[in-house]
């Protein structure tokens, strides 16, 4: 469950500071920063509509463990989640366990 929650949070970090601060100590900052790079291309290729929003149909096509989360994300059941949105999941997941 640790390892899964690892891997969603850095999948799911919408930016290098956010991905710093919430990594585990000890972590290696380059491969947090490399991580949250890709979770920000992800992110935007995904976001076929260029937008900064996913609806329910983008994160399943391209960010699926986003998108089995969605509907917790998507706490104000806007049909569509930003990364902000996404990174506050992550960090309260991360503060839960």
């Amino acid at each position: 469950m640790k390892k899964f929650l690892a891997v969603v949070l850095l999948c799911c970090a919408s930016t290098v500071t956010f991905a710093q601060t919430a990594a585990p100590q000890g972590a290696n900052p380059q491969r947090m920063e490399r991580m949250a790079q890709q979770l920000q291309t992800r992110f935007a290729n995904a976001n076929t509509t260029h937008d900064g929003k996913l609806t329910r149909e983008q994160a399943a096509a391209g960010m699926p463990m986003v998108a089995k989360h969605f509907d917790e994300i998507d706490t104000q059941k806007a049909g569509y989640i930003t990364l902000p949105q996404i990174a506050a999941f992550m960090q309260e997941r991360g503060a839960a366990h």
